[in-house]
């Protein structure tokens, strides 16, 4: 596509006199963002109005504009690492969304009667979607590149690593609280000959684990997590924290201590925020991950005070940029099965989720941390394993 051709026409429509114009163009300025720049990361506007969105409604406004078409980037990702690195964020804060940060903060919106709206919403867009997506696993969470060529490569270093970290051995009992499609279950149980049971709240992802053939020692469960009641050698937690929400942190860690055994050990991979005091971004939490609520370092030590000694934390944040981009060649590479079915709307947003997520890892904005927690202290210490 031409660029400069492109904005040529639609310039016109784009009142770059308004003061609001002014005002976006010298905050993106400050990323080394400029409208209708050169720069792969510049932003294209396509139509008016855009920045008035973003001034409005935030990230929310920005995401539902670049849905509608209204603006485009050449390297989304890009644009995003830039935006992000700059803290431009901290600059925008629409009256509009006091509301959603104000709902965020008072309500239990990770209740267990809506715990599963993620499950239906997300995870049960079809798992054809995923699978032409993911790695042949279906491992719906960050990757390990260390010494990985591909994503394939990247995953199943990942699922190997959770199981030295955890020290697995043969005929061990493991619970997998967000189980998704059971790749951690499946391999586990291949190479380390452990029996497993997982939950999760997404009945596709439970049909597909199921429906898999060599599970005789694998249990998948639909239920919510706080249901568990029997004890394990050891649990693990890929990417399901997240949606646990904070409310609900110290809820989710008495139950991983009641499940496990006194000298077991308990490994969660999750997400992470820099800052305490924050809510969620309203645009993912409307278009993609109802109820998502991420956690700082801060708030996973006062959920797990006097429960859990934190053996070991590694933060691997970096590696999801390269997950995340992986991903999107994946997505795009297979849309035109999916084209007719989801339509073009659609292919923006998840080119947008995939994307801005990417670009705010790669900001470092975003982190990806696994802790090892154990009951009591392993004694003579843990050491790391990477």
């Amino acid at each position: 596509m031409n660029m400069h051709h492109t904005t040529q026409q639609l310039q016109p429509a784009v009142n770059t006199d308004s003061r609001l114009y002014r005002a976006a163009a010298d905050l993106l300025a400050r990323a080394d963002i400029h409208l209708n720049g050169d720069a792969a990361w510049d932003m294209q506007l396509r139509k008016p109005g855009v920045p008035e969105r973003a001034f409005a409604s935030g990230n929310l406004g920005l995401g539902e504009a670049y849905m509608d078409g209204d603006w485009d980037a050449g390297q989304l990702d890009e644009f995003f690492a830039h935006l992000l690195r700059a803290r431009l964020g901290d600059e925008v804060k629409p009256v509009r969304l006091a509301f959603h940060a104000l709902t965020a903060r008072l309500f239990n919106l990770q209740s267990e009667r809506r715990a599963w709206m993620v499950g239906k919403e997300h995870y049960d867009l079809g798992n054809e979607f995923y699978a032409a997506m993911l790695d042949p696993r279906m491992t719906y969470t960050c990757g390990y590149w260390k010494e990985a060529n591909s994503l394939a490569e990247a995953q199943e270093a990942k699922l190997d690593l959770v199981c030295r970290k955890l020290r697995l051995e043969p005929g061990m009992r493991v619970l997998d609280i967000g189980c998704g499609w059971g790749s951690f279950m499946r391999y586990a149980a291949e190479k380390y000959g452990v029996h497993c049971v997982g939950v999760t709240i997404s009945k596709e992802q439970a049909e597909y684990a199921r429906g898999l053939p060599g599970g005789e020692n694998l249990d998948f469960r639909l239920q919510d997590y706080r249901d568990m009641h029997e004890r394990f050698d050891r649990i693990v937690s890929i990417g399901m924290f997240e949606h646990v929400g904070h409310k609900n942190h110290r809820t989710y860690m008495e139950v991983a201590h009641r499940c496990l055994d006194d000298d077991g050990l308990f490994l969660l991979h999750t997400i992470g925020k820099n800052k305490r005091q924050s809510t969620s971004d309203p645009w993912i939490d409307k278009y993609i991950f109802p109820n998502g609520d991420l956690p700082s370092i801060g708030q996973i030590g006062d959920a797990m005070d006097d429960l859990f000694v934190a053996e070991d934390l590694h933060n691997f944040g970096a590696d999801y940029d390269k997950t995340l981009m992986a991903w999107h060649a994946n997505f795009e590479q297979a849309w035109p099965r999916f084209a007719d079915q989801l339509g073009e709307r659609f292919r923006r947003m998840w080119s947008y989720y995939l994307l801005s997520c990417a670009g705010a890892f790669r900001a470092r904005d975003l982190q990806l941390w696994q802790w090892v927690l154990s009951k009591q202290g392993v004694l003579g210490g843990y050491e790391r394993i990477s």
